[in-house]
């Protein structure tokens, strides 16, 4: 490239139109718009993952081997956490029940059954587990550990008896099901509203007690859950050929589970990012109607690079140049602050709390001073007793940002190219005749 036209180019986007900073202000639709939309991003990504991953983590899990029992293949645990794909494999049971704390009115629930030490064989789950009061403790057969909703529900703590109704398995209408006092060792909480107010954990041998199941169900997690049909293929082939046959077992991936909700998640950030990137379309056809004015204000200058040798191409890459400049350096100063704040969510919704509930009380303190009463309370962002959350989470995945920051950069690119096509209509003789 000829350096005359980046300097010609540099030229005009340092001084821009005559009377107009329109160079600027495109400068910085490009950097708002990228900075709005990497920062909305990564909360959004925090929040879906965060409900993805307790469900994975919780619920789900990668792979569920079902059907097989366990006098099949009394080694097929250990033989399953021998394969590369596989991190930990989980036997479970699952009951539906109804639950009465120290209140009357009896709650419906799902008890998992997991071995005592479930912790440590699924550390997934324990990375979503967060005991707020007593301990995971199910070495006992009839103790129980609830999520921290149901148990405020029930007004349990830690030590109370519950009565549990079994309403699952093997009952008779004519039966009022089974009931059975349990301790209360622990409460938990997950962060995903479903499962602490729903949820609850005890001895898989007391789950089997209750359920009367065949055989227990094997969650598998996996270290990448998109090779979960890899994995499938892999889990297979260690499969006893006496249960392999068997019409009763079966591998479900966690694309099988939860599918709507999933789906609904991803559209949800598919429109997001389209109606934040109506930003760039609005900046780019900004920057689209000043180069078309740049172009013809400069028509005389044009014409006397034309007149100079210059080429309808050179010419054209000075207004090309422009709209790369305008891009870059706009994409670069809102891909910056925004990945800043999206790393350090939390600290900046704070500050803007602290300096909003400031002008809030000065507002109050102003008012009592005039006779008047106090107006407006603290301000919180995201209050814990509107939302269940208690910091806001936020996720920055690599090729989203990167593809952010394109956007913001073709935008203002692709906008000058169209805008430079009445340069190839700009006739020297004409320009310079009237001059």
């Amino acid at each position: 490239m000829n350096r005359w036209i980046a300097f010609i180019a540099v030229r005009y986007v340092s001084r821009g139109r005559r009377n107009s900073p329109s160079p600027i202000l495109s400068v910085f639709g490009i950097a708002t718009g990228v900075l709005a939309l990497t920062i909305i991003i990564a909360v959004m990504n925090g929040f879906q993952m965060g409900f993805i991953e307790s469900i994975l983590e919780i619920s789900s899990c990668h792979l569920r081997l079902e059907g097989l029992k366990t006098n099949d293949d009394p080694d097929i645990d250990s033989r399953l956490r021998s394969l590369p794909e596989i991190i930990s494999v989980l036997p479970f049971e699952e009951i539906n029940v109804l639950l009465r704390g120290n209140q009357l009115n009896p709650r419906g629930a799902l008890i998992r059954g997991v071995p005592v030490n479930a912790l440590e064989i699924d550390p997934g789950l324990a990375g979503k587990l967060t005991i707020e009061e007593g301990a995971f403790d199910l070495y006992e057969p009839n103790s129980i550990v609830l999520g921290s909703e149901l148990a405020k529900l029930l007004h349990i703590h830690p030590g109370d008896i519950i009565n549990l109704l079994s309403i699952t398995g093997g009952i008779r209408i004519d039966e009022e099901g089974e009931r059975s006092l349990f301790t209360v060792t622990g409460v938990f909480r997950s962060g995903f509203y479903e499962y602490d107010l729903g949820w609850g954990f005890v001895n898989i041998e007391t789950a089997a007690e209750l359920s009367r199941a065949a055989a227990p169900v094997l969650g598998i997690k996996l270290k990448n859950r998109w090779q979960d049909h890899r994995a499938i293929e892999e889990i297979k082939k260690i499969l006893p050929s006496s249960a392999a046959e068997g019409s009763q077992i079966s591998i479900r991936s966690w694309r099988d589970y939860n599918r709507a909700f999933f789906g609904a998640l991803r559209t949800e950030k598919l429109v997001m990012f389209i109606l934040v990137g109506l930003i760039f379309i609005v900046v780019g056809l900004n920057i689209f109607q000043a180069q078309r004015r740049i172009v013809l204000e400069r028509r005389e200058e044009i014409g006397l690079l034309r007149a100079l040798g210059a080429s309808d191409t050179a010419v054209r890459l000075i207004f090309v140049l422009d709209g790369l400049i305008i891009g870059l350096v706009g994409a670069c100063i809102g891909i910056v602050p925004g990945l800043l704040i999206a790393f350090h969510i939390t600290t900046f919704f704070s500050i803007m709390e602290t300096v909003v509930n400031l002008i809030i009380s000065g507002i109050n303190s102003l008012s009592l001073l005039l006779g008047g009463s106090a107006g407006a309370g603290e301000f919180s962002m995201f209050s814990p007793h509107v939302f269940y959350i208690k910091e806001i989470p936020s996720r920055v995945i690599p090729h989203e940002a990167v593809l952010i920051f394109l956007f913001g950069f073709f935008s203002a690119l692709i906008a000058a190219w169209f805008a430079s096509g009445k340069v190839s209509g700009t006739k020297p003789a004409e320009v310079l005749r009237y001059e």
